[in-house]
């Protein structure tokens, strides 16, 4: 879940590292770091706390040199502190390392190194990676000692191979200062291709302003980078070539551009981004496309369930899924959580279709269930933001939402993104069955259509949500209530509360409350009901009554016409079909977290304890 930069090229490494590490800071910010070669010698700064903090520390200024590593922290291993940050070195200061994921064995390797003489500095388990490098560059074996760059190559490969557990890993030596080592595996990495320069980083927005040109580097595959030349290597050091592929991202949206946080951009940046992607699959009068996505009919006449496989907020887009699948289908789909899906050993055959999400392409738990499935047969889809992520590398098949980078932690753009695409994937697989009326399908394409200008209208109404954020945000507890796909979108709407403003808040099924959670209802309680199916407004009323009886404070969200109900707050959103009505119910809820969290003065876009990609199991 950290965040990791590096530089090699003609220039000053530190501005480069520093402004990377800064656009990464969303992956972490317990701590952070730099290690550059200065004159043949490893320089290392870092300190606890975020980036900013290391342009005070004494010496940072005088730093000029041309090669150098960054890391910025969300701890796993060992708590927040100085000691604990990367970069680390061996014992000799001959290595330095910095390391995105969790060596799962390092305490076996760590007593290992103790008996050879090594001495720990910190409690991570990173610090066992250069003193294992050093290690093997003065004990490795003599096939790897014919030269100064093959034995510096040939160490990091044994040191790895003595790793278990998920890595990126960068390595600088003072013994070969013309070189960096890169290697990856179940964490993200990628090299960036420049003029007499290469940089590489966890994340493609955080060296997007310096090159659209990028390798994504595989599992098990290591890199040799120079100023001029970049050599790839698979786990036998056999070298091979590789594509170089352009990201055609602007560099520019990967900054705040006026707005004062990046969730608050993230959210008004929605209409483009549900818009480019649905103009990436369909327009009216035509059927839905999935040119890269070879399923056919016979294909699916036999699929006997879906699984959607996903965590968090990717997971409760899941949701809608299920119920677009089922209504338009009739294939009976179960969303699963990733971290839970492969210790129940699920049951997959080859008449399974397994549907994995993930905003980044890189989250750990989903990789892991994605390839269970494929062990057992069944077809793997992955839906992603991120060309040429790890999922979408793994999956079967892959299609992208357009929203562009999301930086805030709290995913906003990639929800409703990921929502109208499970729709429109919905309606391609009913097609191609058959199993809907055309006729609906095409309302439906035409509700979907609509529903940019329909995210515009509720954006440009957004006082009454500030106002009753403002009257609410010192509460402890809230409660959002919905059903069908208003419940799909309260626990979405409850999770960005808690991911933001610390507000402990509950998500219920509406009717559900009085098999238990009324019990948590008292007087002045927050209750946010969510009511947009005309089918279920008086069930849903009559549930909003049960709390406004026990003194509840209401807050309704709805594109119905309400009896008067004695709510104290009603937010009106724009009509549109139940089966995608989350993509709009979902927005006041975000601006209600948002405001909230802006009313407690907390850093809306690095809540506490969260990062943005979740790396590691």
């Amino acid at each position: 879940m950290c965040g990791i930069v590096g530089y090699i090229g003609s220039g000053k490494a530190t501005p480069i590292l520093m402004d990377g590490l800064l656009s990464l800071e969303y992956r972490g910010y317990d701590s952070a770091g730099i290690a550059t070669l200065e004159k043949n010698k490893i320089v290392v700064m870092k300190d606890k706390g975020r980036v900013k903090n290391l342009y005070e520390l004494e010496g940072m200024n005088d730093l000029a040199g041309t090669v150098g590593i960054a890391h910025t922290r969300w701890a796993t291993h060992g708590k927040p502190s100085k000691e604990n940050s990367h970069p680390h070195m061996d014992n000799s200061n001959s290595f330095a390392v910095v390391h995105n994921g969790i060596i799962e064995n390092y305490a076996d390797l760590k007593d290992f190194l103790t008996s050879k003489g090594y001495t720990f500095y910190s409690q991570t388990d990173t610090e066992v990676i250069p003193n294992l490098i050093h290690y093997y560059y003065t004990n490795g074996p003599v096939s790897i000692l014919e030269d100064g760059k093959q034995k510096f190559l040939g160490a990091v490969k044994s040191a790895i191979y003595d790793l278990k557990g998920s890595y990126a890993i960068e390595v600088i030596s003072s013994l070969c200062p013309e070189e960096m080592i890169v290697v990856r595996k179940d964490s993200p990495l990628v090299i960036g291709k420049g003029m007499s320069e290469n940089f590489v980083a966890s994340d493609i927005p955080a060296i997007l302003k310096y090159t659209k040109d990028f390798y994504l580097l595989d599992d098990n595959e290591f890199a040799v980078i120079t100023k001029d030349t970049i050599h790839f290597y698979d786990n036998s050091l056999i070298e091979h070539n590789k594509s170089l592929k352009n990201i055609d991202w602007d560099a520019n949206a990967a900054g705040k551009d006026g707005y004062e946080d990046f969730m608050l951009k993230e959210i008004y940046e929605q209409p483009t981004a549900v818009r480019e992607t649905i103009g990436s699959r369909f327009h009216l009068g035509e059927k839905c496309s999935f040119d890269d996505v070879a399923i056919s009919k016979e294909y699916l006449s036999k699929v006997n369930k879906i699984y959607i496989v996903a965590c968090g907020t990717a997971m409760h887009a899941g949701l809608s899924g299920k119920t677009l699948i089922e209504k338009l289908c009739k294939i009976p789909t179960v969303v699963d959580i990733a971290s839970e899906f492969r210790y129940r050993d699920p049951l997959i055959d080859e008449n399974t279709l397994c549907i994995y999400i993930s905003q980044s392409g890189e989250t750990a738990d989903t990789i892991a269930a994605l390839k269970l499935a494929k062990s057992k047969g069944a077809k793997t889809l992955a839906i992603s933001n991120v060309i040429g992520s790890s999922i979408t590398r793994e999956a079967d098949y892959s299609i992208y939402t357009h929203a562009g980078p999301e930086i805030a932690v709290a995913s906003t753009k990639a929800y409703t993104s990921q929502v109208v695409l499970l729709a429109i994937l919905a309606m391609y697989f009913a097609e191609i069955l058959g199993s809907y009326p055309q006729e609906e399908i095409e309302k439906l394409k035409s509700d979907i259509i609509d529903l940019p200008t329909k995210i515009e209208q509720v954006l440009d109404n957004t006082e009454e949500i500030k106002n009753f954020a403002k009257k609410i945000y010192t509460e402890k507890d809230m409660f959002f209530l919905g059903r069908g796909t208003d419940y799909n979108a309260s626990l979405e709407g409850s999770l960005k509360l808690k991911e933001i403003s610390y507000i402990h808040s509950e998500a219920y099924a509406a009717g559900e409350l009085k098999h238990g959670p009324i019990a948590l209802i008292e007087n002045g309680v927050t209750v946010v009901g969510i009511i947009t199916n005309p089918d279920l407004v008086e069930k849903t009323i009559s549930n909003m009554q049960e709390v406004i009886t026990r003194g509840a404070k209401t807050l309704i969200i709805t594109n119905q016409i309400l009896p008067n109900a004695n709510f104290d707050y009603v937010v009106n959103i724009p009509d549109t079909n139940p089966l995608v009505s989350p993509i709009l119910s979902v927005i006041p809820m975000q601006l209600l977290s948002y405001y909230i969290s802006k009313f407690k003065g907390l850093d809306v876009d690095k809540p506490r304890n969260l990062a943005k990609s979740v790396t590691v199991e």
